[in-house]
């Protein structure tokens, strides 16, 4: 037979286990708004009951119930969500940046307006038409090299502009792996402590949600996947252990932080002289820029420029910066070809319009236009024939000179365009790159947010069903309390009650 203080004993847990479970809902309320955060439970269970099956048991009619007990203290969380949050956030991640870098290069390009570079080569074109019209007026031929100075002005402010650009972007990506390593850092301090818990038989649930929160924050700059390693010692049966974070490359995957050995592998980029990336190391592990995989971190390289496998230059503002000084290039050296074809005012031969320009890198803020063209308008070669003749009221050469837009020839691909076809290309490309960028972007957040949202509905904190749980909890830990009192009650009667007859 059970003891008398049997019943104390089966309210007393009752009363434990209704507390534990008031304490867990007063800190899932507590951190409601918590980021990060993941409601907990606790697991409430029978205790075994008395007495037990054995050799010796009492002769008891049957077992009697020894009440509850508050096993553990879990935390309310889906990892498959988990998994595919991270998914869509190393998209968003990606898109994001590459999005952003595209759409401070369309404000910078301006086009089309009346303040871009087209705006301003139709506008050399009309002068040297006048000029055409109108060989011998001065007024018509400092209009034109105003024009000209305005398109080398042009040329000058995009490419430096979009170097300023592309400069602030590769701030950015070495931001982007100093806060990587920062965040393995943080997952392995994170992780010690978790390991320092666990072997004593509890549940480090706070520890979890701060490794988790950085799981998904390095999520946004590359793909990782996780390897969990239980911990040794009097471990419980669903504590996590400890993790290793490997980046996943077309090339294998790379340990970045080993949670057995607690061994951060740091990022780190090796750029040449120009900051564009031509390595990526991973601890003693080397990868090559263009197969690194995608995230935000990606998308920053591909912005800023990295040299491929080829070894050439790539990358957003890398090509337009490029193709900048190819369209200057052409444009200088074939618009000096012609005018030197040409004869001036004076009756002399013509001269270079610009100063030459030798090399095409550097092209685009290297238009001048020659001393000998400012000191004396006269010097434009606007007629044709040869020198020495009567030719000053001749437009022919100048007529051939406004039509270099359909004249020029640049390679592109595999076939020659006109300057006009490969500006046009250029900015339809840039076009076409930013619009792809926002749509996947917008794509990628939508399925971020709903995943996100069927994660939060699974582990955020609901301060209404956490109020019903606790009047339920509160409601049950007042009926043990009254237990107490009942069997007080009941042992006061055994104690002063019992033995006073024939007093």
């Amino acid at each position: 037979m059970s003891s008398t203080f049997h019943g104390l004993q089966v309210a007393k847990r009752g009363m434990d286990a209704q507390q534990a479970a008031l304490y867990t809902i007063g800190h899932n309320v507590s951190n409601a708004n918590t980021p990060g955060y993941t409601r907990q439970r606790v697991s409430l269970e029978t205790f075994p009951a008395y007495p037990a099956p054995g050799m010796n048991q009492t002769g008891a009619a049957g077992q009697i119930g020894m009440g509850v007990e508050a096993s553990t203290v879990e935390r309310i969380r889906d990892t498959f969500l988990d998994t595919q949050y991270r998914d869509e956030t190393i998209k968003v991640g990606y898109w994001d940046a590459r999005a952003g870098a595209l759409e401070k290069m369309e404000e910078i390009m301006n086009e089309p307006t009346e303040d871009g570079l087209s705006a301003v080569f139709n506008q050399f074109f009309e002068s040297i038409q006048d000029v055409a019209s109108h060989p011998s007026e001065a007024g018509a031929r400092s209009v034109m090299i105003e024009r000209a100075e305005a398109v080398g002005d042009t040329f000058s402010y995009l490419s430096t502009s979009l170097k300023t650009i592309q400069g602030d972007l590769q701030n950015e990506r070495d931001v982007a792996v100093t806060q990587v390593n920062s965040l393995l850092e943080q997952i392995n301090n994170v992780n010690q402590q978790i390991q320092n818990v666990e072997p004593n038989g509890y549940l480090p649930n706070d520890l979890y949600d701060e490794r988790d929160r950085l799981l998904d924050e390095i999520s946004k700059f590359m793909p990782v996947s996780l390897e969990y390693t239980k911990s040794s010692g009097n471990a419980s049966a669903t504590s996590e252990g400890v993790v290793t974070v490997q980046l996943q490359t077309s090339q294998g995957p790379t340990t970045l932080l080993d949670g057995k050995t607690h061994q951060v592998n740091a990022i780190s980029v090796t750029t040449n002289q120009d900051s564009y990336v031509t390595e990526i190391h991973i601890g003693d592990e080397i990868r090559n820029p263009e197969s690194f995989p995608q995230g935000k971190l990606k998308g920053l390289i591909e912005a800023s420029g990295y040299i491929d496998n080829s070894g050439n230059k790539t990358g957003v503002y890398a090509s337009m910066i490029d193709d900048l000084e190819e369209m200057a290039y052409e444009f200088v050296n074939w618009f000096n070809d012609k005018h030197q074809q040409g004869v001036t005012l004076d009756g002399d031969n013509g001269v270079s319009f610009f100063n030459e320009i030798s090399q095409k890198e550097g092209a685009a803020t290297g238009i001048v236009i020659a001393d000998k063209i400012k000191q004396n308008t006269n010097n434009i070669a606007a007629a044709s024939g040869a020198a020495g003749t009567d030719r000053q009221g001749d437009g022919q050469n100048a007529q051939l000179l406004s039509q270099f837009r359909q004249k020029v020839l640049i390679n592109s691909g595999n076939q020659a365009v006109s300057l006009d076809g490969f500006y046009q290309s250029v900015i339809g490309q840039m076009s076409v790159d930013a619009q792809q960028a926002n749509r996947l972007k917008s794509n990628s957040e939508t399925l971020q947010g709903a995943v996100e949202q069927r994660r939060q509905s699974t582990s955020a904190v609901s301060l209404d069903e956490e109020m019903t749980n606790m009047i339920q909890f509160q409601h049950a830990y007042n009926a043990s309390a009254r237990m107490v009192t009942m069997i007080d009650e009941m042992l006061d009667k055994i104690v002063n009650g019992l033995g006073t007859g024939g007093r």
